[in-house]
């Protein structure tokens, strides 16, 4: 009868597995979790979707915790608006010098 991979099980499974696989060593379940939440983040995930993909309480804590995976959002942020605008005539003259 199979049963489901327990925490307690977890390294006697998955040890050997990273092992065989080349990983790092100490490469473990919260390894795993930053890489799964940073992949989602890198993919254009919103913080609300990390967030309950994470299990975390509140968006904010999933900010504090990977603020530094989001470093394009400034730019990007730039593009959205620059697209939802478009091409904006000149709105004011130029300044005389």
């Amino acid at each position: 009868m199979l049963l489901p991979v327990h925490r307690a099980t977890w390294s006697h499974i998955w040890a050997p597995a990273a092992r065989a696989a080349g990983l790092p060593p100490r490469t473990g379940l919260h390894c795993l979790r930053h890489y799964f939440a940073t992949v989602l983040i890198h993919r254009g995930a919103s913080v609300k979707t990390v967030q309950l993909a994470l299990g975390h309480s509140t968006p904010m804590v999933t900010l504090n915790t990977y603020v530094g995976e989001w470093p394009e959002a400034q730019e990007r942020t730039r593009a959205l608006v620059d697209s939802a605008l478009g091409r904006v005539p000149r709105m004011c003259p130029p300044r005389s010098p």
